[in-house]
Protein backbone atom coordinates (compact mmCIF):
# COMPACT_ATOMS: atom_id res chain seq x y z
CA UNK A 1 0.00 0.00 0.00
CA UNK A 2 1.11 3.98 -1.08
CA UNK A 3 1.92 5.84 2.10
CA UNK A 4 -0.45 8.22 0.95
CA UNK A 5 -3.35 5.71 0.16
CA UNK A 6 -5.61 6.82 3.38
CA UNK A 7 -4.88 10.49 3.51
CA UNK A 8 -7.75 12.58 3.96
CA UNK A 9 -9.37 14.55 0.62
CA UNK A 10 -8.25 18.00 -0.07
CA UNK A 11 -10.92 20.72 1.42
CA UNK A 12 -12.69 22.84 -1.43
CA UNK A 13 -10.55 26.40 0.08
CA UNK A 14 -7.18 24.58 -0.55
CA UNK A 15 -7.92 23.21 -3.40
CA UNK A 16 -9.43 26.76 -4.83
CA UNK A 17 -6.31 28.34 -3.07
CA UNK A 18 -4.36 25.66 -4.85
CA UNK A 19 -6.17 26.76 -8.28
CA UNK A 20 -5.17 30.54 -7.79
CA UNK A 21 -1.42 29.55 -7.76
CA UNK A 22 -1.56 27.11 -10.45
CA UNK A 23 -3.35 29.50 -12.95
CA UNK A 24 -0.87 32.10 -12.35
CA UNK A 25 2.24 29.50 -12.96
CA UNK A 26 -0.04 28.27 -16.19
CA UNK A 27 -0.53 31.60 -17.38
CA UNK A 28 3.47 31.55 -17.31
CA UNK A 29 3.92 28.66 -18.97
CA UNK A 30 1.06 29.55 -21.60
CA UNK A 31 2.97 33.08 -22.49
CA UNK A 32 6.49 30.91 -22.64
CA UNK A 33 5.28 28.18 -25.42
CA UNK A 34 3.86 31.15 -27.39
CA UNK A 35 7.13 32.57 -27.46
CA UNK A 36 8.47 29.54 -28.91
CA UNK A 37 5.90 29.18 -31.26
CA UNK A 38 6.28 32.57 -32.68
CA UNK A 39 10.19 32.25 -32.81
CA UNK A 40 9.76 28.98 -34.62
CA UNK A 41 7.10 30.46 -36.79
CA UNK A 42 9.23 33.55 -37.32
CA UNK A 43 12.57 31.97 -38.45
CA UNK A 44 10.31 29.51 -41.18
CA UNK A 45 8.55 33.02 -42.53
CA UNK A 46 12.17 34.18 -42.55
CA UNK A 47 13.49 31.02 -44.06
CA UNK A 48 10.93 31.41 -46.74
CA UNK A 49 9.24 27.90 -45.53
CA UNK A 50 6.10 29.94 -44.89
CA UNK A 51 4.78 32.35 -48.03
CA UNK A 52 5.29 35.78 -47.24
CA UNK A 53 4.13 37.15 -50.55
CA UNK A 54 3.90 40.71 -49.31
CA UNK A 55 6.86 40.82 -47.01
CA UNK A 56 4.71 41.53 -43.91
CA UNK A 57 6.06 41.02 -40.27
CA UNK A 58 5.39 37.28 -39.37
CA UNK A 59 3.19 38.59 -36.47
CA UNK A 60 1.10 39.87 -39.60
CA UNK A 61 0.60 36.83 -41.17
CA UNK A 62 0.25 34.78 -38.32
CA UNK A 63 -2.87 37.39 -36.81
CA UNK A 64 -4.37 36.57 -40.27
CA UNK A 65 -4.66 33.46 -41.09
CA UNK A 66 -6.83 31.30 -39.15
CA UNK A 67 -5.04 28.04 -39.67
CA UNK A 68 -2.06 29.53 -37.84
CA UNK A 69 -3.83 30.96 -35.61
CA UNK A 70 -5.39 27.99 -34.59
CA UNK A 71 -1.72 26.15 -34.33
CA UNK A 72 -0.42 28.78 -32.33
CA UNK A 73 -2.88 28.67 -29.54
CA UNK A 74 -2.89 24.29 -29.71
CA UNK A 75 0.36 24.61 -29.26
CA UNK A 76 0.10 27.05 -26.20
CA UNK A 77 -2.82 25.14 -24.33
CA UNK A 78 -0.81 22.39 -25.62
CA UNK A 79 2.36 22.95 -23.67
CA UNK A 80 0.17 24.18 -20.50
CA UNK A 81 -1.34 20.78 -20.99
CA UNK A 82 2.01 19.08 -21.04
CA UNK A 83 3.45 20.67 -17.72
CA UNK A 84 0.64 19.79 -15.76
CA UNK A 85 0.34 16.29 -16.50
CA UNK A 86 4.13 15.95 -16.63
CA UNK A 87 3.97 17.05 -12.83
CA UNK A 88 0.80 14.75 -11.77
CA UNK A 89 2.00 11.86 -13.42
CA UNK A 90 5.57 12.63 -12.26
CA UNK A 91 5.45 13.48 -8.43
CA UNK A 92 1.32 13.90 -7.84
CA UNK A 93 1.89 17.86 -7.30
CA UNK A 94 2.62 20.99 -9.07
CA UNK A 95 4.56 23.92 -7.37
CA UNK A 96 0.91 25.33 -6.03
CA UNK A 97 0.18 21.69 -4.58
CA UNK A 98 3.11 21.30 -2.64
CA UNK A 99 2.83 24.94 -0.94
CA UNK A 100 -0.58 24.08 -0.47
CA UNK A 101 0.43 20.56 0.55
CA UNK A 102 -2.01 18.46 -1.87
CA UNK A 103 -1.14 15.78 -4.06
CA UNK A 104 -3.38 13.55 -6.96
CA UNK A 105 -3.29 10.23 -6.30
CA UNK A 106 -5.56 7.22 -7.82
CA UNK A 107 -7.64 5.84 -5.19
CA UNK A 108 -4.90 3.34 -3.57
CA UNK A 109 -1.98 6.25 -3.30
CA UNK A 110 0.05 5.53 -6.55
CA UNK A 111 0.73 7.95 -8.78
CA UNK A 112 -2.57 8.97 -11.88
CA UNK A 113 -1.20 7.94 -15.41
CA UNK A 114 -0.88 10.01 -18.38
CA UNK A 115 -4.28 9.08 -19.62
CA UNK A 116 -6.05 10.05 -16.26
CA UNK A 117 -4.48 13.46 -16.47
CA UNK A 118 -5.52 13.71 -19.93
CA UNK A 119 -9.16 12.99 -18.99
CA UNK A 120 -8.74 15.13 -15.57
CA UNK A 121 -7.64 18.27 -17.88
CA UNK A 122 -10.26 18.04 -20.46
CA UNK A 123 -12.96 17.65 -17.88
CA UNK A 124 -11.95 20.17 -15.06
CA UNK A 125 -13.15 23.18 -16.97
CA UNK A 126 -10.04 25.31 -16.13
CA UNK A 127 -10.21 24.30 -12.30
CA UNK A 128 -14.11 25.14 -12.00
CA UNK A 129 -15.22 22.05 -12.01
CA UNK A 130 -13.99 21.42 -8.45
CA UNK A 131 -16.97 23.63 -7.00
CA UNK A 132 -18.57 20.03 -7.87
CA UNK A 133 -17.43 18.52 -4.99
CA UNK A 134 -19.65 20.33 -2.55
CA UNK A 135 -22.69 17.98 -3.98
CA UNK A 136 -20.09 14.78 -3.50
CA UNK A 137 -20.40 12.79 -0.36
CA UNK A 138 -16.96 11.31 -0.81
CA UNK A 139 -15.26 15.12 -1.33
CA UNK A 140 -14.39 14.30 -5.12
CA UNK A 141 -14.97 16.22 -8.02
CA UNK A 142 -16.84 15.11 -10.92
CA UNK A 143 -13.06 15.54 -13.11
CA UNK A 144 -12.05 13.21 -9.94
CA UNK A 145 -14.68 10.51 -10.44
CA UNK A 146 -13.87 11.05 -14.39
CA UNK A 147 -10.64 10.32 -14.03
CA UNK A 148 -10.93 7.78 -11.46
CA UNK A 149 -8.25 10.15 -8.88
CA UNK A 150 -8.61 12.25 -5.77
CA UNK A 151 -7.09 14.68 -4.31
CA UNK A 152 -5.18 14.50 -1.17
CA UNK A 153 -3.97 16.78 1.52
CA UNK A 154 -0.56 16.12 3.29
CA UNK A 155 0.22 16.96 6.31
CA UNK A 156 3.48 18.98 6.59
CA UNK A 157 5.92 15.91 7.12
CA UNK A 158 4.52 14.00 4.29
CA UNK A 159 4.74 16.90 2.16
CA UNK A 160 8.65 17.71 3.31
CA UNK A 161 9.41 14.00 3.27
CA UNK A 162 7.87 14.07 -0.50
CA UNK A 163 10.08 16.88 -1.12
CA UNK A 164 13.35 15.17 0.13
CA UNK A 165 13.45 18.23 2.96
Amino acid sequence: MHPHANAPRASLKRRLATLLYDSLLGLAVYMAFGAVFFMLFGALVSQGVISNPEQQHAIDILQSSPGWTLANEGFKWGGVMLFFSYFWQKSGQTIGMRAWRLKLQNIDGSLISWHQALIRLITSGFGLMALTMVFSDDKRSLHDKWSHTELVELSIEQNRARLGQ
